[in-house]
């Protein structure tokens, strides 16, 4: 998968904005805490530390990384193929080689692979979809075997017949203009393009509104030719071209879908299929723009709208029919094994405390850059790691790094493991590092907002191999640039503002879609997603056989410089975490970026009363008339109901304790810092046992409504945007489905978490002063 910003909406690409879209920076930021100290290290700590991470990056081997990964993807990869297990075992061996204690942990998964597909056109004629990927020229694994045919995974089984309508991206603005043309997908099979929204809404929405079946096809407009040349000349997706990838519903909960809230350990009780609330209820599967063109072409009915045309060379209808089309999955839903490799290296002092990096390394099929490309960085990682151990180096804090299976189907590996073993993280886990993938540009960074200032440092100290800048500028020249765009919003011209020319970086929040939704939405750890990339032209083989070693090697990273910078930013990120004196952390960037968040919720709520007065001072003048249309003749839409005054007082005084309880945090910290961290080893102790459970503190045990394993009050994927992250979700969504009543409920038990977070801050704040 992928982080929204990395990912799998088609790539990442330009959410690689670093603006963080809702991030907020902390004015001088990097000169406010101790002189620029080195944050969580004394000043001869720090030198130590700068002299480890030399050392550390002069055991990249870019030559190293590329060799690995030429191996981990020379054959297929998905849950269940024999190189997935193979893979596994080797990393094993390589962890233990380099001076690891490594294990494999096995969950036995509900993991549904195709048996039969087909999808044919019935009427006005016909037409046999390929639902084939063939070999191309110069990509050496492409006519391998072993590859399973396209697929979304845990889409129902059916043998479905019925008239195709086109649906654009199939998200609920779509369906509002199908209406408002007068067509209807009831017992009908949508056809939908990538694109607008997570994939895994678009069969879910359809079914919702009564279509039978559901098609998704990849159009050029977003990754082929439109984009660019096609691979094999250029990076983009092929006319065969196909995205898999995954539908459950993980908007509800992640992984195994038969499994909610505990492990699937080997024996484990699973559900009935019936009883698994993330499959979906009806038969989906994805198709390459050439299977989809005579699909489309056959369709009648209005033209599509301006907004919903996509780049194939003929007028777009909406239907529905003449189209018709036989749709049919089956599958075999048998639990199948997956493989999560766990490596540690012991700390000495703070042993109990542990500083976790994981990335997957199950594929779709050959998977180079989504996932091997960051996994093989990991890799470099450890031996690096592996290396200074042997020569004597002892980290203070346990590190822990994982090696992630079934993340592609979702989440599998990481959400199973961090379910059974979730007491154990609670006492013990301080930090979850996370990649996915990785590839040429710009640094991306998200995750917890006590993290920013960490990712900042680390960024500023290490060089980017394209400019020769630090990673840190070239981030901040990339944010000016796009500040100062004609049309920036607000809220970029605002980070551009507050990260200056000295201040931190905003980091975003999450969604889903990626292996620290376990760690951060249900556990609580503070988390950081990490990669590069913005200038890898990858997105034309996401998720297909063509994401391959020879297409990343030419058009993902050549020479593997980009390879060794996240080896390096990642490498470093967790060493600080692992030993620092006091944990890396500053919380006043939270409560900056809290203080964003509930501007939001407000401009939101005034937003929407703005709405309904307008539409009901239209309604009651009689402006609606019939549309001018006479086919599509459509009447008054729905009145909007009104909106009462949403009370958020109960979140602002928080915010407004929650500033001030940082502020003297601040003040605190800074003090001890200058005096040299003298904390005595009791004191300290307690001092990062607080820190390490700060983000617990953000967790509401009843969980999110609706979905009770989202357990996050700040950050969360939206039930209606998949990846997408919802910041103070409860409260956020209660305004979006205009739920005036829950939006004040949630609002004071969004600021009940906050008043908790605030309560163990002012302990920290107390033990430093004393």
């Amino acid at each position: 998968m992928k982080s929204v910003c990395m990912r799998k909406l088609g790539v990442a690409l330009a959410c690689l904005s670093l603006t963080g879209l809702a991030g907020a920076a902390t004015p001088a930021a990097g000169a406010a805490q101790a002189g620029g100290a080195m944050l969580g290290f004394t000043a001869r700590g720090a030198a130590s530390q700068r002299q480890l991470e030399q050392r550390f990056d002069a055991l990249l081997s870019a030559g190293e990384i590329r060799a690995w990964l030429q191996r981990m993807s020379s054959e297929p990869n998905q849950v269940g193929s024999p190189h997935d297990k193979v893979n596994a075992e080797w990393m094993l061996a390589q962890f233990k080689k380099w001076g690891w204690d490594a294990h494999i942990e096995q969950f036995d998964v509900l993991y549904p692979t195709p048996t039969n597909e087909l999808v044919e056109m019935v009427a006005p004629t016909t037409y046999k979809a390929t639902l084939h990927e063939p070999p191309i020229k110069g990509d050496r694994t492409s006519g391998l075997s072993g590859a399973l045919p396209p697929y979304n995974v845990y889409g129902a089984d059916g043998d479905v017949t019925g008239q195709l309508v086109y649906v654009n991206y199939g998200m609920p603005d779509d369906y509002k203009e199908l209406a408002r043309l007068g067509v209807s997908v009831k017992g009908k099979i949508v056809i939908v393009r990538y694109g607008g929204g997570w994939r895994g809404l678009k069969p879910e929405l359809a079914y919702q509104h009564g279509a039978i079946g559901c098609l998704i096809y990849s159009d050029p407009r977003n990754d082929g030719y439109f984009t660019g040349d096609t691979y094999p000349e250029g990076p983009t997706r092929p006319a065969e071209g196909v995205q898999r990838g995954s539908v459950e519903k993980m908007q509800l909960y992640p992984g195994d879908p038969t499994t909610p809230g505990y492990g699937s350990v080997p024996g484990a009780k699973h559900l009935p299929l019936k009883d698994a609330k993330t499959l979906l209820k009806i038969p989906v599967l994805p198709i390459s723009y050439a299977d989809a063109t005579p699909l489309l072409k056959a369709m009648g009915g209005p033209v599509a709208p301006e907004s919903w045309r996509g780049a194939l060379p003929f007028t777009y209808h909406v239907g529905a029919g003449p189209a018709k089309v036989h749709m049919l999955v089956k599958s075999d839903w048998s639990l199948k094994p997956i493989y999560d490799v766990i490596a540690k290296l012991p700390g000495s002092g703070d042993a109990g405390q542990w500083v976790l990096r994981g990335n997957h390394h199950d594929g779709w099929v050959f998977g180079a850059f989504d996932p091997l490309a960051g996994m093989v960085t990991e890799l470099a990682e450890a031996k690096a790691m592996g290396t200074l151990y042997k020569q004597g180096w002892r980290p203070k804090r346990t590190i822990v790094y994982a090696s992630w299976d079934g993340e592609e189907p979702g989440l599998l590996g990481s959400t199973e493991w961090a379910e059974t073993h979730e007491q154990a993280l609670r006492e013990h886990a301080v930090a979850y590092i996370n990649s996915d993938t990785n590839g040429r540009g710009i640094l991306f960074a998200g995750g917890s907002h006590s993290l920013q200032h960490l990712v900042n440092q680390v960024a500023a100290g290490v060089t980017d191999p394209e400019t020769g800048a630090s990673v840190q500028r070239r981030q901040r020249a990339v944010l000016d640039v796009r500040a100062a765009r004609k049309g920036a919003s607000p809220e970029l011209k605002q980070d551009a503002k507050l990260a200056g020319a000295k201040g931190d970086i905003p980091i975003s929040p999450v969604g889903s879609g990626s292996d620290y939704s376990a760690f951060l939405q249900h556990v609580g750890i503070a988390t950081l997603d990490l990669g590069f990339g913005g200038e890898a032209n990858q997105g034309g083989v996401y998720h297909s056989r063509y994401d391959s070693f020879d297409h990343f090697d030419r058009f993902g990273d050549p020479g593997f410089k980009y390879e060794v910078a996240l080896a390096e930013v990642a490498g470093h990120i967790v060493m600080r975490a692992a030993d620092s004196d006091v944990l890396p952390m500053r919380f006043g960037d939270f409560s900056h970026t809290l203080d964003r968040y509930l501007k939001q919720l407000h401009k939101q709520a005034d937003s929407e009363r703005k709405a309904a007065e307008a539409q009901h001072a239209l309604l009651d003048a009689d402006a609606y008339k019939l549309a001018s249309d006479p086919l599509h003749p459509v009447g008054p839409p729905e009145r909007l109901s009104s909106v009462p005054k949403i009370d958020f007082q109960p979140l602002d005084v928080a915010a407004k304790k929650l500033k001030k309880s940082a502020q003297a945090y601040e003040k605190a910290y800074n003090a001890s810092a200058e005096a040299g961290l003298d904390i005595p080893a009791a004191q300290l102790a307690k001092v990062n046992q607080l820190m390490g459970t700060m983000e617990q503190r953000l967790l509401d045990p009843r969980g999110l409504p609706g979905r009770p394993w989202y357990k996050n009050m700040i950050q969360a994927p939206g039930e209606l945007t998949g990846y997408a992250p919802k910041t103070i979700p409860a409260v956020h969504e209660a305004l979006d489905m205009r739920d005036w009543n829950r939006a004040d409920q949630y609002a004071v038990v969004t600021a009940h978490v906050l008043d908790g977070y605030r309560a163990q801050l002012d302990r920290l704040t107390a033990l430093l002063k004393q």
